[in-house]
């Protein structure tokens, strides 16, 4: 099973949830046993999975992504995103998780979040559900 989900994101950097949709996904295939491959098609945006219970670890990621990669940096590429491209590259583009009894195999305290790095944008995020 193949879905493609919309992402808005309202900020330059921003780490969006999606946690419940990819979920959603999941359960309207009915596939008990598999994984879930989660890709974002994006060059300046990513997807991670993290801590989903504290909202100040989002906030300490994208500050930290902006002090290590500033958006003011002496970059080579022309058209002023370059720190988006760069902490795209060092959050990466997928992840992968199990599928067990229906449910997403996630941490406890684990969620699944698109990072956008060079928004406000309207995104797609690619979702592959693949059973055992």
């Amino acid at each position: 099973m193949f879905e493609v989900l919309s992402v808005r994101t309202g900020r330059k950097n921003e780490i969006v949830g999606i946690t419940s949709l990819v979920q959603n996904i999941v359960s309207k295939s009915k596939i008990k046993s598999g994984v879930c491959v989660i890709f974002n098609p994006h060059t300046t945006a990513a997807i991670t999975i993290n801590e989903d219970a504290d909202p100040s670890v989002k906030s300490d990621i994208l500050n930290e992504l902006e002090r290590m990669v500033p958006e003011s940096g002496q970059y080579s590429h022309s058209e002023g995103n370059s720190d988006a491209h760069i902490k795209a590259s060092l959050m990466g583009s997928d992840r992968i998780v199990i599928i067990n009894e229906g449910k997403l195999a996630l941490g406890t305290w684990q969620g699944i979040f698109f990072c956008e790095f060079d928004g406000p944008r309207s995104r797609k995020v690619y979702i592959k559900v693949i059973p055992d």
